[in-house]
């Protein structure tokens, strides 16, 4: 009995360093966000063409995972920094505001960072603002509609006017004529004078980042055991939009992608 413990003793201990050596085995070394993979971001700040300038930054955070093999690599709350590189006024009688914005580093919640260059792949914006996946270009909406109505507008008025004027004098066709021309370019006075709807992305909106670079971190790098849980400033609707005739949009979150 005496001469069987050590042989027995000997076979858990290699059974052990089996077992030890499959189990690290199994683990990876590392973990690779492969180029092409689309994170979407909560906007921590506002931008837009009025306010913002090329070189701005802009703040963004994580809200949604990104797991490889059962294991969250990029977990909600990561922060995101980009920079406005172009920003372009609407026009007063044509043209679009115009942003660019590309991503520039991610910082994971236990500190680890890593800097990249990126791009836009997808907005939910608040207003009407369009992404050219082409340019990487965030258009601003268009104001005809409101420039027609506000010069339509100013012809009826002056046409009333004009009625009212002409009818006294005996002439109120004429007086009509000339009061919706008058009115008219008076309206149309106002559009030369006013520039379009700016191009906004505001606090809360979504915005989609596509990699344009694998990003690898090492097995130790995307342990989040230890990490404090952060507050998500981009949640809330954040600031309403300001239309071209004062109007407001309604506060709207979504997480489309």
């Amino acid at each position: 009995m005496r001469s069987r413990l050590p042989a027995f003793g000997l076979g858990l201990f290699l059974m052990a360093s089996l077992l030890s050596a499959q189990e690290e085995a199994s683990t990876p070394l590392g973990y690779t966000v492969e180029t092409g993979t689309r994170i979407a971001l909560g906007l921590i700040n506002s931008v837009s063409t009025k306010h913002s300038s090329a070189g701005d930054r802009i703040y963004l955070e994580t809200v949604f995972p990104i797991v490889i093999h059962n294991h969250i690599v990029i977990p909600p709350g990561s922060y995101v920094t980009g920079t406005v590189t172009e920003v372009k006024r609407p026009g007063r009688v044509k043209g679009r505001g115009e942003l660019y914005v590309r991503f520039d580093s991610i910082t994971l919640p236990n500190g680890v960072t890593r800097e990249f260059k990126s791009r836009v792949g997808g907005i939910d914006a608040r207003g009407n603002e369009k992404l050219d996946k082409k340019e990487g270009m965030i258009k601003g909406d268009s104001n005809k509609g409101g420039d027609a109505k506000t010069v339509g507008e100013g012809a009826a008025a002056g046409a009333s006017i004009g009625a009212i004027a002409g009818a006294a004098a005996g002439h109120s066709g004429m007086g009509a004529g000339i009061g919706g021309a008058a009115g008219a370019a008076a309206g149309l006075a106002g559009v030369l004078l006013t520039r379009g709807p700016d191009a906004v992305l505001a606090k809360g909106s979504t915005i989609e980042m596509v990699l344009d670079r694998p990003l690898v971190f090492a097995a130790a790098e995307v342990n989040f055991t230890a990490s404090a849980g952060s507050g998500h400033y981009s949640d809330g609707p954040g600031p309403a939009q300001a239309t071209k005739a004062g109007g407001l949009t309604t506060p709207v979150r979504r997480v489309p992608f």
